[in-house]
C-alpha cells in the first residue's frame, strides 16, 4: 500500500480493506468491478441513494452505480453515480478518492468505470463483475473497451466480505428481526379475526413494520388447511391456524422470520407438530459457536426431519442473512437459489447471522413453520426476536 491507501484504510473506509484484499488476492483478482445495490451499500458505509430507493428504471434505461476497487490501493477507489447524487456528496456521504457523477443509464455508467479501470494500468488485467447485477448492455461496454482483461465471478468474494457482520451491522439485525416479531404478535392479537382476508392481514402487518421504522418486503401468510401462501381475499375462519412468514428491513438488514397463530385453541396434535418443529430447530442451535463446523447444523437437525414420520413433507434449511437473504455463510446446497453449500466445511465465526427455518406442509391440516434468526457468538449463539415461537392466539387483542 502507499502512504494514501494506508490513511485512506485506517481512517475513511467503513470496510476492512485488508480483508477485501486478502479474498481477492486468494481468488487471483486484481479489480472488482461492484454493481449491486447491497453491494453499493456496504462499501459506501451504508450508503443508498434515496432517488432510486423504490426502482431504478429511468427513460430507456436504469440507474447503475459503479464502484471499482483496485486490490491492495484503496486510494484508487473511484465511484460512478448519476448527477443528483451530487446533493449527497455535498452533505459528504461519500468516502471514496476519485468520484464522477454524471452518468446517464447503464452504458453510460460502465464506460465511465472502464474509463477509471485504464488508469489503473496495465497490471489490472484479471476483473471480477457481478454478473447477476450486471446489466448486458453495460457487460458488453465493457468488454469493448477493456478488451485485454479478463472477467471472473465478483459475487463470492464480496459475501465472504460481508459473512461477518459488525456491531452495528448486528444491531441492526437486531432492530429488523424484533420489529417483525413485534409487528406479527400485534397483528395476530388485533387484525386476525373471523372474515378478515389474507390481504387485510398483510396490509395490518405491512403498517405495523413501518410504523416500527421498518420497510416491508413481503409477507407470505396461509390460513386454514390451505397451503396458499400468497395474500388473497381468503377469508380467515374460527379454529384456522395461520402463518405469517414475513420479511421487514432495517438500513437494509433483513428481518425474515415466521410465526404461527390460531383462531382458537390448539388441539393436541397441532401442539405436538409445533412441538416436533421447535425440536428441530433447537437442535440445531446446539452445535453453533464460533469454531465450529457450518455443516454441523444441519447434521444435528436433517436427520430428526428424515427419521420422523414427518418427513415426506417437511423440510429442514439453513443459510446466512444480512443484507441478503441466503448470503454466505452457505451451510446447504441449494439449486433452485443458484448455491452450493461451500461453507459447510469452514467453521463458524462470531458475527456471522443464520436464519433457521423448519417448514411442514401438512396434508391435513395445513402449513406449520417456524424461521428464526440467530447470531454467532464466541461461545455459542443468541437468537434475534425469538418471541413468539409457540401457538399465537389470534384475536386477543
Amino acid at each position: 500500500m502507499t502512504s494514501a491507501d494506508v490513511t485512506i484504510a485506517a481512517g475513511l473506509a467503513p470496510f476492512d480493506s485488508r480483508h477485501l484484499d486478502a479474498i481477492l488476492d486468494d481468488a487471483g483478482i486484481d479489480a472488482i468491478v461492484v454493481t449491486s445495490r447491497h453491494n453499493i451499500q456496504y462499501l459506501l458505509g451504508g450508503y443508498r441513494f434515496f432517488f432510486f430507493e423504490t426502482m431504478e428504471a429511468i427513460g430507456t434505461t436504469r440507474y447503475l452505480p459503479v464502484l471499482v476497487y483496485r486490490k491492495g490501493h484503496i486510494a484508487q477507489t473511484a465511484y460512478v453515480g448519476c448527477d443528483i447524487e451530487t446533493n449527497d456528496r455535498q452533505l459528504g456521504r461519500f468516502w471514496v478518492p476519485n468520484i464522477d457523477l454524471a452518468s446517464v443509464g447503464t452504458v453510460d455508467a460502465a464506460r465511465r468505470a472502464a474509463g477509471f479501470i485504464r488508469k489503473l494500468g496495465a497490471d489490472v488485467k484479471r476483473i471480477a463483475v457481478e454478473a447477476p447485477f450486471m446489466p448486458s448492455d453495460a457487460m458488453d461496454t465493457l468488454r469493448k473497451e477493456l478488451p485485454g482483461a479478463q472477467y471472473v465471478d465478483g459475487v463470492v468474494p464480496l459475501e465472504r466480505l460481508r459473512a461477518v457482520k459488525t456491531p452495528e451491522e448486528i444491531g441492526y439485525l437486531k432492530a429488523a428481526s424484533d420489529g417483525v416479531i413485534e409487528s406479527m404478535l400485534v397483528t395476530f392479537a388485533r387484525h386476525c379475526v373471523a372474515g378478515v382476508t389474507k390481504r387485510e392481514v398483510t396490509e395490518a402487518i405491512r403498517r405495523e413494520e413501518i410504523s416500527r421504522g421498518l420497510g416491508f418486503d413481503y409477507n407470505q401468510i396461509t390460513a386454514g388447511t390451505s397451503l396458499n401462501r400468497a395474500p388473497s381475499d381468503q377469508k380467515l375462519a374460527d379454529g384456522d391456524i395461520l402463518s405469517l412468514d414475513s420479511g421487514g428491513n432495517y438500513k437494509g438488514y433483513i428481518g425474515d422470520l415466521c410465526r404461527m397463530g390460531i383462531l382458537g385453541e390448539p388441539d393436541a396434535e397441532l401442539k405436538d407438530l409445533l412441538s416436533f418443529i421447535d425440536d428441530v430447530q433447537m437442535a440445531a442451535r446446539k452445535p453453533i459457536k464460533a469454531g465450529a463446523r457450518g455443516g454441523d447444523i444441519a447434521a444435528a437437525a436433517v436427520p430428526l426431519v428424515d427419521q420422523s414420520p414427518h418427513k415426506t413433507y417437511s423440510h429442514f434449511i439453513v443459510h446466512g442473512m444480512g443484507l441478503v437473504s441466503h448470503e454466505a455463510p452457505r451451510l446447504m446446497t441449494e439449486p433452485r437459489f443458484s448455491y452450493r453449500g461451500d461453507d459447510a466445511e469452514r467453521p463458524l465465526q462470531a458475527g456471522m447471522c443464520l436464519s433457521i427455518e423448519t417448514t411442514m406442509r401438512h396434508p391435513k391440516r395445513g402449513f406449520v413453520k417456524l424461521e428464526d434468526t440467530v447470531l454467532v457468538t464466541a461461545d455459542g449463539w443468541e437468537g434475534l426476536g425469538d418471541a413468539g415461537r409457540g401457538w399465537n392466539r389470534a384475536g386477543t387483542g
